[in-house]
């Protein structure tokens, strides 16, 4: 696990080397761990199956599946709360390969250092070339190199929901006949 948009900081990464052999051994990937500060730790796990549509069942027992390596395992010593959830719509991206899959969409990223002046780039993902990300912004497209970014993630558009909808309606997890029932009932109560 090198790559630094999934797991930042050191501690986050070797938690990263324990639960994602779990993680993959039930057919789901690993897409951001984040072990943030307060009162009480809480550890942020963004897990996804290869093609999308993780079910809150699923995030229940990647818990369960991860708090019994992490009780053996025992990496921080202090109380945490673990959180497991989807990477949502708007996600973040955080593997080269996430670049590619949503190469047209629009995306918001920001990077470690200043590059010609500024941090922040928005625009529409133009694909990956080697380990560069590539994104049309109004001066033209741009290169930034994966290391470089220390947070991507999509931007809630209407073609994005859109391309959601479709691919969970693609791969069974929405009825159509379901959401006209509710469609329909919604209206003759009105």
């Amino acid at each position: 696990m090198t790559n630094s948009l999934v797991a930042k900081t050191a501690m986050d990464q070797r938690i990263a080397e324990i639960i994602n052999p779990v993680i993959e051994d039930m057919g789901f990937e690993l897409v951001r761990i984040r072990l943030m500060g307060g009162q009480t730790k809480t550890l942020q796990i963004m897990a996804d199956k290869p093609n999308g549509g993780i079910e809150v069942d699923d995030c229940a027992d990647i818990s369960t599946a991860i708090s019994a390596v992490m009780d053996v395992e025992d990496p921080i010593t202090d109380a945490y709360t673990l959180e497991v959830s989807s990477p949502g719509i708007d996600r973040p991206l955080t593997r080269l390969k996430d670049f590619e899959t949503f190469e047209g969409y629009e995306v918001k990223l920001e990077t470690a250092d200043m590059i010609d002046g500024r941090r922040r780039f928005r625009g529409e993902l133009a694909g990956v070339e080697g380990d560069e990300v590539l994104i049309n912004v109004e001066e033209g497209t741009i290169g930034l190199e994966i290391d470089w970014l220390s947070e991507a993630k999509l931007i809630l558009t209407d073609d994005l929901i859109k391309e959601m909808l479709r691919q969970r309606k693609a791969s069974g997890d929405i009825n159509q006949d379901d959401f006209d029932e509710i469609v329909t009932e919604q209206s003759e109560e009105e």
